[in-house]
């Protein structure tokens, strides 16, 4: 999941993390990632469930862009690869 403070939030988002700690506890896993200067970051999210990553995007969505991808290991893609072209 990719961030970015919407224009004029980033002072209200920054305060809205210290006091919450911004929770994600629907997944198994996840890593926050904060690029320092750059207003931007990203969420690595461990889930079998997509719709924990739509709800925490929503709680954030007034104060945020979100652009959220979903993404395969090798190991899960390789089959799907060979139902294609195998």
């Amino acid at each position: 999941m990719h961030w970015s403070f919407k224009t004029g939030y980033h002072e209200i988002a920054a305060k809205k993390f210290l006091a919450t700690g911004a929770p994600f506890p629907q997944c198994k896993s996840f890593k926050r990632l904060h690029g320092p200067g750059s207003c931007e970051g990203w969420i690595l999210v461990e889930t079998d469930d997509p719709k924990v990553c739509y709800e925490h995007a929503a709680e954030w969505a007034e104060i945020m862009h979100w652009t959220v991808t979903p993404v395969c290991t090798d190991e899960e893609a390789a089959p799907l690869i060979a139902k294609v072209y195998g």
